[in-house]
């Protein structure tokens, strides 16, 4: 069976949103032609190589946002931890057992709106500071929306990726959240991209969006030229308005890791939250679908696999690990 988005990403010819959703509806033999393609570029891009990445949950609950998936929202009832800012020390240490894991980077996450200057985060960048000097691991920050002055010093710090999700297309992100804009979210990319750091965007799918929307997000995410994309997968939390909800099938989750590899042949892409939930068996077709690594450890309020059944996945998958 030929693959005529195979033939035109190889051309150098982009993908169209029709392409997009054709990919989204394929199934059967034809969905097995677009994972032998989507595979075939993961391989022309990576090679047989993955890159893990390991995130720390440093300042928990009582975000004034209101997205609806979100265990750490103020406006939601969930039995997510609060707490304040993690110490230096911890920050660090999470570095170490980050990179002793083979993680390639390593993100600090705090909850809220952003991140203002003062005490927490000259806290974040002297850990930023003693992590790029005691590990070779790649620290890199999510603090939420971002503005010149202190993208300007994490950059100096040392951090070399910035995190911030669009979460969803902009047509979908009312139902998914009102306090704030869409256009802030993408703006935090640009000022991250300007100060020149490397930016990590992408989203959470089961929502509720329709096809369509995948793919308008994936076309966003090609626009602004990010350097990785991360992809979550919904796992309903107890107390949020999507509790019980249930778009996905695992199959579903294996053609939107396709979509992203066909719209962005060459971007990193990564399977981070709600994997285990989502592709429970189908966890290892992540990379034939085109996934260049994912995300290993715990998430911000949920716990990952074991790290000993993922290393065994990967040698299963005969994929390599490729840490710093």
């Amino acid at each position: 069976m030929t693959n005529p988005f195979l033939d035109k990403v190889l051309a150098g010819q982009p993908l169209s949103a029709d392409d997009g959703l054709a990919i989204l509806q394929a199934r059967g033999a034809a969905l097995t032609t677009i994972l032998a393609g989507a595979h075939h570029l993961r391989e022309q891009a990576f090679g047989d190589r993955i890159e893990l990445c390991s995130i720390i949950n440093a300042k928990s609950g009582r975000c004034g946002e209101n997205c609806s998936f979100c265990a750490q929202s103020a406006h939601h009832r969930t039995t997510a931890p609060v707490y304040p800012l993690k110490s230096e020390d911890e920050l660090v240490a999470g570095a170490h057992a980050a990179a002793s894991n083979k993680s390639h980077c390593y993100g600090i996450v705090t909850s809220g709106t952003t991140i203002s200057a003062g005490s927490e985060l000259d806290t974040i960048l002297a850990a930023l500071r003693r992590i790029r000097q005691e590990t070779s691991i790649e620290p890199s920050a999510s603090l939420g929306l971002l503005d010149e002055q202190t993208a300007q010093a994490l950059a100096a710090a040392g951090c070399v990726t910035y995190h911030h999700n669009l979460e969803t297309a902009r047509s979908f992100f009312p139902q998914v959240c009102t306090t704030h804009d869409y256009e802030e979210d993408v703006d935090t990319v640009r000022v991250a991209i300007q100060a020149g750091m490397k930016v990590c965007c992408g989203g959470i799918f089961g929502l509720g969006e329709r096809a369509e929307q995948r793919v308008e997000l994936a076309l966003t995410l090609r626009d602004l030229k990010v350097d990785s994309v991360p992809l979550n997968f919904l796992n309903p939390v107890i107390g949020t308005p999507l509790e019980g909800s249930n778009h996905l099938t695992p199959l579903d989750c294996v053609r939107i890791i396709a979509l992203f590899r066909y719209l962005l042949p060459s971007t990193r892409i990564a399977v981070c939250g709600g994997r285990e939930h989502n592709l429970r068996e189908f966890q290892s077709w992540m990379f034939m679908a085109g996934a260049s690594g994912t995300m290993v450890g715990n998430y911000l309020t949920t716990t990952g696999r074991n790290a000993e059944i993922d290393l065994q996945m990967f040698s299963d998958a005969e994929v390599q690990v490729h840490a710093c």
